[in-house]
């Protein structure tokens, strides 16, 4: 009796740490779209700082870790590392650069579909059949995004929509790559992503220099909203599923926009209102219904 009670308190306390974990990295990242509006710097400058600073805290906080194992964490990667470091990079960029081509709510709302998509390139790539209720939700969401790039062409805001959804395509791609390596902690591949962004952008840029509210407003961007939430959605899988996490991760369509339309008075179109809404339910409902599933043991 009491072993079976201590078990429930730790298992009751596992999903607590992984809840906490995954909340709080979300609402660490909420404010990311509007740092990098209220940023005074160009695009590939900023790309170099948000690459640069998180490759550093996350270097540093790994060597502490893995110590003289480090090199070898890197390597025992092999070619999924290589492949996630790749897509990592891609969506790191892509994401700001649509952020500064498009309302902060249509980006938001093309990242939300990445579950979906997901579901599809699992399908494709590891044999892994979604069932009705994905399905279902694939094309809702789907038409939901046309309905939004419909509203894109008339705004001229076409180019940061189509930067957003490469983005949620990088993010599905990326964990799909996770999932065909489940044994394989990616950490230091995306590590490694963040210094090719860093480097990729350093080609571009033209003055590093931050000026005025830039040195305070840079580096709490890479620290608190890119640093930290990385390092805790890493973790909190650990503690609960990815679906779980996901569920979460959806707080960030709504309160991203949110921020951005109370602090710079930027308001969503209502294209991108009604379209949000019904991508962002059907997501929910998904998730729940999914969670819903008995677990496996």
């Amino acid at each position: 009796m009491s072993i079976n009670i201590s078990k429930k308190i730790m298992q009751f306390s596992d999903q607590k740490k992984g809840m906490l974990m995954a909340f709080t990295a979300v609402m660490f990242i909420t404010p990311d779209s509007l740092f990098i509006r209220l940023a005074n710097i160009n695009s590939w400058n900023l790309i170099f700082y948000r690459g640069f600073i998180p490759f550093f805290a996350v270097f540093v906080g790994l060597l502490l870790i893995y110590k003289t194992n480090f090199f070898k964490q890197i390597f025992n990667n092999g070619w999924h590392g290589v492949a996630y470091a790749i897509i990592f990079t891609i969506t790191n960029i892509t994401f700001v650069i649509s952020i500064e081509n498009t309302n902060v709510a249509n980006t938001l709302i093309m990242i939300a579909l990445a579950p979906m998509l997901s579901a599809v390139l699992s399908f494709i790539f590891l044999k892994e059949v979604p069932d009705r209720k994905t399905c279902i939700a694939i094309i809702i969401t789907t038409l939901a995004v046309i309905y939004i790039f419909y509203d894109a062409l008339d705004a001229g805001d076409i180019l940061g929509n189509a930067l957003g959804l490469l983005t949620a395509l990088g993010l599905a791609v990326g964990a799909v790559i996770i999932r065909s390596t489940k044994k394989i902690s990616l950490v230091p591949s995306a590590m490694l992503g963040k210094l090719l962004v860093a480097l990729i952008a350093l080609y571009f840029v033209d003055n590093l220099t931050l000026k005025n509210n830039d040195l305070i407003i840079i580096p709490t961007m890479c620290i608190m909203c890119v640093a930290i939430p990385f390092v805790l959605v890493t973790l909190a899988p650990r503690y609960i599923t990815a679906p779980e996490v996901n569920l979460f991760f959806l707080l960030e369509t709504i309160f991203g926009p949110l921020w951005v339309w109370f602090v710079i008075k930027e308001q969503p179109s209502i294209e991108t209102i009604i379209g949000g809404i019904v991508i962002i339910f059907t997501i929910a409902i998904h998730s729940m219904l999914s969670l819903k599933k008995p677990p496996i043991y």
